[in-house]
């Protein structure tokens, strides 16, 4: 995959790319919303340095790590990607507040008519703000979005200081625990 130009950076927002999704999933993960660099590929947490695929192989949902051009062989392992707002930024804060909740029903509609197992939303500032629920905490959480079980993750940006690599991989395995295969 060759890496997007500065134009190709600047043309990409605002633009969407379409879901990795089928009926009966394992897992639907969901992003915040795509990056630039998504959008401008097309392949979902395709930046360098972001650490959703090492940490998907790490631990265990896939049997090598794939490559964001890869995305669809992950649904022969029963699981997908979306997103909470499909709007490509180059920051997840340039989302409004409005946005975040659209989103979140939006989302909640997509679990309700393709019935994952277990949505994981990654970035739990965004599942706060889109679904109401200011004290939620990494890991399973009490209610359901759309009729399934909702497991919070660390958000896998590079930019998230706050999880190391082997933290993210710990923090999936233990929903693949719960998910089974």
């Amino acid at each position: 995959m060759k890496p997007p130009t500065r134009a190709d950076l600047e043309t990409a927002a605002g633009r969407t790319i379409p879901d990795v999704i089928g009926p009966g999933l394992r897992v639907l993960f969901s992003g915040i919303n795509p990056s630039l660099y998504s959008a401008a590929t097309g392949h979902h947490f395709a930046r360098p340095g972001n650490r959703f695929w090492p940490a998907l192989h790490r631990s265990g949902f896939t049997e090598r790590q794939l490559h964001p051009s890869e995305q669809l062989e992950l649904l022969s392992s029963g699981l997908g990607i979306t997103n909470v707002v499909a709007r490509a930024t180059a920051r997840a804060d340039e989302l409004s507040p409005a946005e975040l909740v659209e989103g979140g029903a939006s989302l909640a509609a997509r679990v309700a008519e393709f019935k994952p197992r277990y949505l994981a939303v990654l970035g739990v500032t965004a599942y706060r703000a889109a679904f109401a629920r200011p004290r939620a905490a990494i890991g399973p959480q009490p209610d359901e979005v759309g009729g399934a079980p909702v497991w919070v993750l660390p958000n896998p940006s590079g930019l998230n200081a706050h999880y190391q690599i082997a933290d993210l991989a710990e923090a999936f395995h233990e929903l693949r625990a719960a998910a089974g295969r």
